[in-house]
């Protein structure tokens, strides 16, 4: 398999998306709430230039789970 900036985005969310979903799963054990606790990471750039204006809002709730599958999936790229 060639290796390329886009396979390596691909692995990165699939390894996010499965993360969170692990959270999900394990929300509801007692012990393990500093692995599925999420902290929003917010980006908002905007711009008023009188003739034409943006707002664009970009929001991530990360977890340690769902950064430990972004990272096992940048191990798995790695190893291919």
């Amino acid at each position: 398999m060639k290796k390329n900036g886009w396979i390596l985005l691909l692995f990165v969310l699939i390894g996010l998306l499965g993360g969170a979903m692990v959270s999900r799963w394990l929300a509801t054990v007692p012990g393990l709430d500093f692995l599925t606790r999420t902290y929003p990471v917010n980006w908002s750039p905007s711009a008023d230039l009188l003739v034409i204006n943006y707002h664009i809002q970009i929001g991530f709730n990360l977890s340690l789970l769902s950064v430990a599958g972004a990272v096992l999936a940048i191990w798995i790229y790695r190893k291919m």
